[in-house]
């Protein structure tokens, strides 16, 4: 898994686009100033470099070097800083309540370890830090139009449901979203969005 994401961002192109995805764009403003974010599974920058822009300390996470390269390429152009850091979010732990807020956008992950990353993601934001994430839904294999192929690498809205138990939910939503983000996240899809406080 890990190989085909490195190999896909080895492009000089930025697959995913180069413009935040927009349900983070929108939702930006839950967060104050300053803030200390990190970005789970975050290819090749997009989102960091955004958050970074208004005011953010930002730390990514991918297992792709390429896309971390990437990431440090756009923050560059941008003139902003972010710590990069080559991750198996499946294998490898997290520093636990460091950050003020955590997201995720379009984190592939197979079914087995969904819950394992989510967890993660809980446990890297101190009490009281936001989580937020967009991901596929399941009913995405009928829209061809971005992510994987098969339902086991795509969320259930129940299990996220479970997942959430015990938290503070601000935003819960599944249905479809039209999404225009590079090469390969095109037209309207099927998603979950989730923003809730630990």
């Amino acid at each position: 898994m890990g190989n085909l994401w490195h190999e896909r961002f080895g492009t000089e192109e930025y697959v995913y686009g180069e413009e935040p995805n927009l349900f983070i764009k929108k939702q930006s403003t839950r967060l104050e100033n300053g803030k200390k974010v990190v970005c789970f599974a975050e290819g090749e920058g997009r989102n960091a470099v955004y958050l970074a822009r208004q005011g953010h300390e930002v730390t990514a996470y991918d297992y792709a070097l390429n896309g971390l390269k990437k990431t440090e390429a756009l923050a560059q152009r941008f003139g902003v800083k972010i710590t990069t850091k080559q991750k198996d979010l499946t294998q490898e732990q997290v520093p636990v309540e460091e950050f003020d807020a955590a997201i995720m956008v379009f984190g592939h992950f197979s079914k087995r370890d969904q819950k394992t990353v989510f967890d993660k993601l809980i446990s890297a934001v101190k009490p009281g830090g936001i989580v937020m994430l967009e991901v596929y839904s399941e009913d995405q294999v009928k829209y061809g139009t971005g992510g994987p192929k098969t339902k086991e690498m795509l969320y259930d809205p129940m299990d996220l449901l479970q997942w959430l138990k015990g938290h503070r939910t601000l935003h819960f939503y599944y249905g479809e979203e039209e999404r225009v983000e590079g090469q390969l996240h095109t037209g309207v899809g099927h998603v979950i969005q989730i923003i809730f406080q630990k």
